[in-house]
């Protein structure tokens, strides 16, 4: 199993950013990718970025050039940088961590973005 911990979410207006951080634990041994979804009240959970264990990242098209995925292997600690937040970025964050076969998940961080 692996357990995966959100934080960094919060309140903030259109314009500004967050820093939001994952850290993993359990058995992370041969997590083949990580990544950061959305969902929004009554749509379903999104795509947001991923990257791999040999650091290749893929952006949603809604985020690129905004956010940055990136991972401290010595922390276990998968982070996403969101900058230039737009009222439409308002969702539950969740972490996600991919073992072949088998995807792990977070609890959820609350990101709204105010106009």
């Amino acid at each position: 199993q692996v357990q995966l911990v959100e934080s960094g979410g919060g309140l903030v207006q259109a314009g500004g950013s967050l820093r939001l951080s994952c850290a993993a634990s359990g058995d992370i041994f041969s997590i083949i990718s990580m990544g950061w979804f959305r969902q929004a009240p009554g749509k379903q959970r999104d795509l947001v970025a991923t990257i791999t264990s040999g650091n290749s990242t893929n952006y949603a098209n809604a985020v690129k050039g905004r956010f940055t995925i990136s991972r401290d292997n010595t922390a276990n600690t998968l982070y996403l940088q969101m900058n230039d937040l737009k009222p439409e970025d308002t969702a539950v964050y969740y972490c996600n961590a991919y073992k072949r076969y088998h995807d792990f998940w977070g609890q959820g961080t609350q990101v709204t973005v105010s106009s």
